[in-house]
């Protein structure tokens, strides 16, 4: 099993913004590919708020390879959502600049300061799950043991419409 105090480790992230999205997610994956070399990015997608009534969201996923231990992932990401103009303090629920969660680290299961592992809501959402389908089929997931591949041709998307957008 992965340790996430030590990596290494195949990272998912995704990446959504609501707030000149096309913009901060351009911004965003400059500062990731800068961050995090041999970085691969899924198309973006458009799709509905989820959780509160707002602007449509662009969402896509990032995946790469880290030696680097969870804590210090996720500290880089928040440096980068706070480049894109996301106050540290900004409410969970509501229009968003940048928001970068990770998704996988490795095949970490389990609460760590700052992330749940795997994401919770990775298989509820299709802005999450079909991106990241889309750069890793093969990839397992850690307590499902299925494929994302398979979890996304499973997945009812009633409701959940992805729109490709280019960026």
């Amino acid at each position: 099993m992965t340790d996430p105090e030590s990596g290494p480790a195949q990272v998912y992230v995704a990446a959504g913004s609501n707030v000149e999205p096309e913009n901060h997610l351009r911004q965003a994956l400059g500062l990731l590919r800068a961050s995090f070399p041999g970085l691969i990015a899924s198309r973006a997608y458009r799709s509905r708020a989820a959780g509160f009534s707002g602007a449509d969201f662009l969402n896509l996923v990032v995946g790469f390879s880290t030696d680097r231990p969870l804590r210090a992932v996720l500290e880089r990401l928040y440096d980068i959502e706070i480049v894109c103009g996301r106050p540290r303090e900004a409410p969970k629920f509501g229009p968003r600049t940048m928001d970068l969660d990770v998704l996988l680290y490795g095949d970490a299961v389990g609460r760590f300061p700052g992330a749940t592992l795997p994401r919770p809501d990775l298989v509820r959402r299709a802005y999450m799950l079909g991106p990241l389908a889309e750069i890793g089929p093969n990839v397992v997931h850690p307590t499902l043991k299925r494929t994302t591949g398979q979890l996304w041709s499973e997945f009812d998307r009633a409701g959940q419409e992805l729109t490709p957008v280019a960026l």
